[in-house]
């Protein structure tokens, strides 16, 4: 792979094609591959899904209802070894493209597109709940990000072929070309310039085309003409938005409580697809047991349920079904993704908007026919909201609805809905359901734009965990001795135990000290400090903390422990950011930002980690030989002025040097003690 990287890396550089022309080339391929990826795929799901739901039973009837819990364990135990062999191809697919394109300059694994094809297909061919739309994105992105990458394009142009990528996706996955720009740009390309532009229309136009060829010109849905009703039915599309909104929040923390608990379990990885397609199975065969299906193969609630929709689009489903479809498919869904199947979560959310749609299309008919109009606009319109709700993104789910529909009579209320879903749903909770993943590893996603260089650096890598502090007891006298003798400015106040109980600075004991009626000898330290201070936890990235210091322009934060103890760990001050804003500079020049954020002190596995020395760090002018490294931990490199030097004994540490080591994580933290912090004086 690295020769043939080179090759064309070289046949690159000697022709030296103008870089419009030559981008442009390679988005009409990464849109041209990613359709074919996305037939292959297609065709796949309906042949497992053929295998699974026709031909055994046809081979075993004696099996029954059971092959609604065995099919989809079948397929998640096979799924298993795939995510062990790409861990990227975990759950939707989304946030991971996010996560390398602002982590890792838009580079995927070219492993991913294999294993993402297959696992899953595998996943929604034996009946996982989940959508093909997050799995074809991915493989789009991948494929764009791999090409990039063979020709070893700088990171922005890489970015550029994956944003085409994702667009292609969409636009063969549904037949909507319009859509995937939208929601290339909408989603994950915020910044795009606009010369970048088309390159993705015509990544998704070639996709399109592509798929159109080998699987038809008919949309992924079969919608029939609506009508928009009376201009006072404008209401209820405000009603149909705020219920969305509430649904998919409930979607998104469900999908998220149930990846956590998941997490949590003490299982090998590759079994737990497994049990959640167990308890999935038995959901299912509870739902044919009393519901039964007369659409298709299998329970309503497994796969896409594209079929279903179009059955709900042309009324005459049971109010009762719709309602109880609106619960159980985002629960399938959670078991499927949460617990490591492979799947999107686009079908999912165009689902559970088309039955909450169809429930209020009912009531609304049922009570005011004569303004309302017909049931099936609202399960339109509740697609397009519920999508706009849970991904944040109103126009991508407005302009898919519309594509797939051709419906021009009802984008004035699928507007109306979407943006007032949209909305709703960031003001009760901030997070889409393709970024609460990356908020939980400490990292914010502005809409595709490059994340601040400090979002990867943890307060824990560089607070100081030697911290004078004074007990609220303590005599004020003692305390004004202790500010002479350290030259600080301010300590953390704490009772025994080092639970954090206040702060005291300077500025309060001399407002304390132009008070005449005020005796100083006899007040204690808890007279003058200031109760239950601002502080930041050591997991949370190095921007929460400023975001704490800058608006009252603090000089530093205690850092306590997330347990709830309120137990003093460290503090971190200005400085210990601006050794933040280094450490982050050189990981993301040198393409070692970690995917996850580890946490130090608990962790047990090996990695790299990295130091910057200040000046009055003890380490500094300490040789190499007469550092205390523990038995498993290494001092890989020093970079120095923008030079790397092997370490040898007789090498001095210099402050300014960037500190490279490997080993187990658990025992570099005891390192990181000694490194950077200086002790400091104990109050008396």
């Amino acid at each position: 792979m690295a020769q043939t990287r080179t090759l064309f890396s070289t046949l690159l550089d000697r022709f030296s094609p103008p870089v419009g022309l030559l981008l442009l080339v390679l988005s009409a391929i990464v849109g041209a591959g990613t359709g074919l990826a996305a037939v292959i795929f297609i065709k796949l799901i309906k042949i497992i899904e053929t295998f699974c739901y026709i031909t055994i039973p046809d081979l075993f009837p004696s099996l029954g209802l059971s092959i609604f819990l065995l099919a989809p364990v079948g397929g998640a135990l096979l799924v298993g070894p795939l995510i062990i062999f790409a861990r990227e191809t975990k759950s939707s697919g989304v946030p991971e493209v996010m996560q390398a394109l602002i982590l890792h300059g838009g580079r995927i694994r070219a492993r991913v597109v294999g294993t993402k094809i297959v696992g899953s297909a595998l996943c929604l061919g034996s009946g996982g709940s989940a959508g093909r739309e997050g799995p074809i994105v991915q493989i789009g992105a991948s494929l764009g990000s791999a090409l990039g990458q063979l020709f070893r394009l700088s990171d922005d142009r890489i970015k550029n072929l994956l944003g085409c990528g994702t667009a292609a996706g969409i636009a063969a996955a549904f037949n909507t070309p319009i859509a995937g720009v939208v929601f290339s740009i909408e989603v994950l390309m915020g910044n795009l310039q606009v010369r970048s532009f088309g390159n993705v229309v015509v990544a998704a136009v070639a996709g399109s085309i592509v798929s159109r060829h080998f699987l038809g010109s008919r949309p992924a849905l079969s919608i029939p003409i609506h009508s928009f009703g009376s201009p006072l039915s404008v209401f209820f599309y405000l009603i149909l938005g705020l219920l969305s909104a509430l649904v998919g929040i409930m979607f998104i923390k469900m999908l998220s409580k149930t990846e956590n608990l998941f997490d949590r379990v003490q299982a090998p990885q590759m079994l737990k697809p497994a049990m959640g397609a167990v308890l999935l199975g038995l959901i299912g065969v509870l739902f044919m047991v009393f519901v039964g299906t007369e659409t298709g193969l299998k329970p309503h609630i497994y796969g896409q349920g594209f079929r279903f929709i179009e059955s709900v689009l042309h009324g005459g489903t049971p109010f009762w079904l719709l309602l109880l479809l609106v619960f159980l498919k985002p629960l399938a869904t959670a078991l499927t993704l949460g617990s490591g199947s492979p799947g999107g979560v686009f079908g999912p959310s165009l689902f559970i908007g088309a039955m909450v749609g169809g429930c209020l299309g009912i009531i609304f008919k049922h009570f005011f026919p004569e303004i309302s109009g017909e049931p099936g606009a609202y399960v339109l319109v509740g697609m397009a909201a519920m999508f706009a709700a849970t991904a944040r993104a109103p126009l991508t789910g407005m302009l898919t609805v519309f594509e797939l529909s051709n419906d021009y009579l009802m984008i004035l209320p699928m507007m109306f809905a979407t943006i007032t879903a949209s909305y709703f749903a960031h003001w009760l909770h901030p997070e889409s359901i393709f970024t609460i993943k990356l908020a939980k590893r400490g990292i914010r996603f502005y809409e595709g734009r490059d994340m601040d260089i400090m979002q990867g650096v943890t307060v824990e890598e560089v607070m100081r965990t030697q911290v004078v502090t004074v007990d609220k007891d303590q005599p004020l006298p003692e305390l004004m001795a202790l500010f002479q003798e350290t030259n600080l400015l301010g300590f953390p106040v704490v009772t025994q135990g080092k639970k954090l109980w206040g702060i005291i600075t300077l500025q309060d004991v001399h407002r304390i000290q132009s008070d005449s009626s005020s005796n100083l000898r006899e007040m204690k330290v808890a007279d003058v400090a200031v109760e239950g201070p601002i502080a930041v936890y050591p997991d949370e990235p190095i921007w929460v903390a400023i975001q704490k210091m800058s608006p009252r322009d603090l000089a530093r934060l205690p850092v306590v422990s997330r347990d709830g103890s309120l137990r003093l760990v460290g503090s971190i001050s200005r400085s210990d950011i601006l050794r933040a804003y280094d450490v982050g500079v050189v990981r993301k020049q040198r393409g070692q930002i970690l995917e996850q954020q580890t946490t130090l002190r608990s962790s047990t596995e090996t990695g790299f980690v990295e130091f910057v020395l200040n000046e009055d760090d003890t380490c500094c002018n300490v040789s190499v030989k007469d550092l205390p490294l523990p038995q498993h931990v290494n001092l890989v490199s020093i970079r120095r002025e923008g030079k790397t030097i092997v370490p040898r004994g007789n090498h001095h540490l210099q402050a300014g040097d960037v500190l490279t080591v490997f080993g187990r994580l658990e025992e570099i933290n005891h390192l990181k003690d000694f490194l950077n912090s200086c002790p400091m004086p104990s109050p008396r």
